[in-house]
This record gives C-alpha cells, sequence and structure tokens, in this order.
C-alpha cells in the first residue's frame, strides 16, 4: 500500500479542486490519490493555520519553512496572507510537489519556494523564523523526530517551532522530544483531540 509520504509516482492519478478560506483569503487547491487529505483541508492542517496565522499577522518579513507541505494548503495560506514574508515549502512526494507547484501558480502565489527534501535534508543551510509541520504520523516515530530534531538547526534565534498531532498519534512524545531538544515545550491551542505544540529556540 502506497502512504503519502513515499515518493510513489504508481498511484492512479484522479485530480479534484475545494476551495480553502482563512478568514477573507481564499485559495483554490487541487488535490489527488496519493497525497495526504485528497478532497478538503485536514482539520489539523487548518488547526495549525490558524493558530499561527492569528498570532502572526501581515507585519515585518518573516521566513516560514512548512515541512511536508503536501499539496500546499499551510505554505500557500501562509504566503497568501503574509506577502511580505518568504515561504518555504518542502515535501519527499513528487505529486505532492506537483500539485503544491500547480497551487502556487493557479494561486498567482510569488512569495513562496518549493523544494524536494526528504524531512529537511534539502534546506539545512537555509535560517527561518519558523518551522511549522503537520507531520507524516504514519511514516513512523523515527521521521517525525527527525524531523523535529533538525527544526532546530535551521531556526533563527528566537524562531519557533509549531507542530500539529493527536495526542493518540504521539502528542506526549512529540512533545517529550521538543522539550529535550529545544529545552522548552508547549500547547498553545488544542481542539477535538488535535494539538498544537510549540518550542522556541534560545
Amino acid at each position: 500500500m502506497s502512504h503519502y509520504f513515499d515518493n510513489d509516482p504508481n498511484v492512479k492519478s484522479e485530480r479534484e479542486s475545494f476551495d480553502y478560506f482563512y478568514r477573507d483569503n481564499k485559495l483554490s487547491l487541487q488535490t489527488d490519490h496519493g497525497v495526504f487529505s485528497k478532497g478538503k483541508i485536514d482539520f489539523g492542517s487548518d488547526l495549525l493555520v490558524t493558530t499561527f496565522l492569528n498570532a502572526n499577522p501581515p507585519g515585518p518579513k518573516k521566513k516560514i519553512l512548512d515541512v511536508g507541505c503536501g499539496y500546499g494548503p499551510i505554505g500557500l495560506m501562509c504566503a497568501k496572507v503574509l506577502p511580505h514574508s518568504e515561504v518555504t515549502m518542502v515535501d519527499v512526494n513528487e505529486r505532492a510537489l506537483d500539485l503544491a507547484k500547480d497551487n502556487q501558480q493557479s494561486n498567482n502565489i510569488q512569495n513562496a519556494q518549493l523544494k524536494a527534501s526528504d524531512c529537511l535534508d534539502d534546506v539545512l543551510d537555509l535560517e527561518f523564523d519558523f518551522v511549522l509541520t503537520n507531520p507524516p504520523i504514519r511514516a513512523g516515530k523515527e521521521i517525525v523526530h527527525k524531523i523535529l530534531e533538525q527544526s532546530i538547526e535551521v531556526l533563527s534565534s528566537g524562531g519557533q517551532l509549531l507542530v500539529v498531532i493527536q495526542k493518540k498519534q504521539g502528542m506526549p512524545s512529540a512533545k517529550k522530544k521538543m522539550q529535550d531538544i529545544f529545552g522548552n515545550a508547549e500547547i498553545i491551542e488544542k481542539s477535538k483531540g488535535y494539538y498544537i505544540l510549540k518550542s522556541v529556540k534560545a
């Protein structure tokens, strides 16, 4: 069985579109088989977008990294709402990246760039103010923890890692791992079993 974190081009393609809103901002997004949350924004990603953007309204330039971007709802909405910021979006899934590229172009998002990357391997030479991730739980704890470990390497001083994760899918262990890595970890939002965890780089 193919999961969305695999780079597997053999899953049958059958695209469908939907509109995603944050306040008055709209994205028209295409999704497909073989990509996480086909056909609609998943609750966790929407909670992460809402929590982040509510706390970080348009203002000074921010550098944002969306890890495991999928077809792009998190990174593209952040880029649309924060036009002076730079958003980098990474994923290992080529179909997801193709969708994200098409979604970026069709929504005329100029301030985002896409990179193929296994976790953060291909962006370790860059620096960001924020790392946002709805991590690929089905890829296993080792992958999730690798994303958390690599995040501190790319964050600037004072930079923040925000993670959305369900309690039943490993929130307590992820929170402990973030505490071990950053020396701090807190729950800043929770809804319907989903938690937004935040760590700040000293």
